[in-house]
């Protein structure tokens, strides 16, 4: 059986009027009309607040007027627990009167807000409402209202000064011009501007256009995708008039996603690393000059040797061998260089110092084993190592002759408490090898070229070949 809801409503006790988007009174029941002492003739199609006017500076109207504004906006049901909302009677006196009111939306077809229905309770009798407590919750609803209020104005406080504080920087743009919808200290300090809320990005900080990140952030809003930038520089102009400045920074302009899954905003985050970039360029200099200043050391040191072995006879092979390690020694400072003397890739270690002494002959050399990173220290006593072992293969060992070959091979192990390198040089192929009756310089700079806190060398002079098996212990710096 259909049901006619018009009549159903006009007979309930509880009073129910209808308003159109614009506030137009269209409906009310019968209870409504003795609810407001009103006649349905004198108040059908005017808007609220001219059939009930009321001071647009109280407190009553701005708290009815927001509570249907938020339906209008949000098509959500919204309550006021208690309104003070004085009624004219048809004396011309007015009545003292608290209301307790429902706003509910009734949606189109289309799913927008056509009409806002209105239920109001008259709660002035504190009896009244004492005995429609139970019935009607309108005392418990108060209450958690108001509750539920100071917990989202206590949450909302928490989040701002948490937003104010972020290490990093922080903004929110909205709308397809990017307004600053908020901007914590930090951003500000960075842009250099204090009163930027509100406006479109090309307005607030115009020297970024031509920088090219407002087209960022436009491709950001058209694709939906962020965009992460690392140590872009930006230069920024201060309000202060100081001149631009130039920043370095770390940042993503995330996209704000509405309901409907399309973008509403972009959230601008990150970091300002000018002081770390700053200090890199000062630390590179620092570097390259202390390379300088080794090099010029080691041509001084060259220098003299030449000059020194220069006065004794038949010193020539023993000069070639000292202007070789200094190379070896030479060629491992660059490579700590290029790293600012940091820790060194053992692949770059052993193949640098490999074919800085065997020259084409590194072709005929193997060299595997894991990726792994060695600290400064370790780097440049095994550098010197592989010269000397190259050396020695060159002149006495498999790359002595033509069908001998080298292989270098080293990994980690993991199961003793202390990681441990092992590197083993394996000669093959050469002529057959005898241990030598007494040992030179060059073997005992292989022997004791690692340290003992480094670790330690072990050489066998098998017939087949030299091996020569490298232990280290692996600082935590070692990767």
């Amino acid at each position: 059986m259909p049901i006619d809801f018009e009549a159903l409503l006009g007979l309930s006790p509880n009073p129910y009027v209808i308003m159109d988007t614009d506030l137009h009174l269209v409906w009310m029941n019968e209870a409504y009309l003795r609810a407001t002492m009103r006649q349905r003739e004198d108040i059908i199609g005017r808007k609220m607040f001219d059939a009930f006017p009321s001071d647009p500076d109280t407190e009553s109207f701005r708290q009815l007027n927001r509570s249907l504004r938020r339906v209008l906006g949000t098509g959500e049901v919204d309550e006021i627990a208690l309104i003070r909302y004085d009624i004219a009677r048809p004396d011309g006196g007015l009545d003292v009167r608290f209301w307790s009111a429902t706003h509910t939306p009734l949606l189109g077809d289309d799913g927008k807000v056509e009409y806002i229905l209105k239920h109001t309770v008259d709660v002035t009798e504190l009896h009244k409402l004492r005995q429609l407590r139970d019935e009607m919750g309108v005392v418990r609803r108060a209450d958690a209202v108001e509750a539920r209020n100071r917990d989202l104005q206590e949450e909302s406080r928490r989040m701002t000064e948490l937003f104010e504080q972020a290490p990093g920087f922080v903004a929110v743009l909205e709308g397809p011009e990017h307004r600053f919808r908020m901007t914590n200290e930090a951003y500000r300090e960075l842009v250099g501007r204090s009163d930027i809320l509100g406006l479109p990005v090309r307005e607030a900080l115009p020297e970024i256009v031509d920088q090219g990140f407002v087209d960022i952030l436009n491709t950001v809003r058209a694709t939906g995708e962020p965009y992460v930038g690392r140590r872009e520089q930006v230069l920024l102009e201060s309000e202060k008039g100081e001149g631009a400045s130039k920043r370095f920074l770390n940042f993503i302009f995330q996209p704000i996603f509405d309901g409907d899954q399309g973008v509403s905003g972009i959230m601008v985050q990150g970091y300002d690393i000018t002081e770390e970039i700053e200090f890199e360029e000062r630390q590179r200099l620092l570097i390259n000059e202390l390379n300088h200043r080794v090099k010029n050391t080691l041509a001084i040191v060259q220098g003299l040797a030449g000059q020194s072995f220069g006065t004794v006879e038949g010193s020539e092979e023993a000069k070639a061998i000292f202007n070789g390690r200094l190379q070896a020694l030479a060629a491992a400072h660059n490579l700590l260089t290029q790293t600012s003397w940091g820790s060194a890739s053992l692949h770059d270690i052993v193949t640098g110092s490999a074919e800085a002494t065997a020259g084409d002959l590194i072709q005929r050399f193997d060299i595997s084993g894991p990726p792994l990173t060695l600290p400064p220290q370790t780097s440049v006593s095994l550098a010197m190592i592989v010269h000397e072992l190259c050396t020695n293969a060159i002149k006495y060992g498999a790359l002595s002759s033509d069908s001998g070959s080298v292989s270098v091979h080293w990994d980690v192990d993991d199961s003793k408490r202390e990681p441990t390198l092992r590197l083993v040089w394996s000669e093959s192929g050469g002529p057959p090898v005898e241990e030598p009756s007494r040992r030179g310089f060059g073997t005992r700079l292989i022997s004791r070229g690692l340290s003992a806190d480094q670790g330690e060398v072990e050489m066998e002079f098998r017939p087949e070949g030299l091996v020569c098996t490298i232990t280290a212990r692996l600082v935590e710096e070692a990767i």
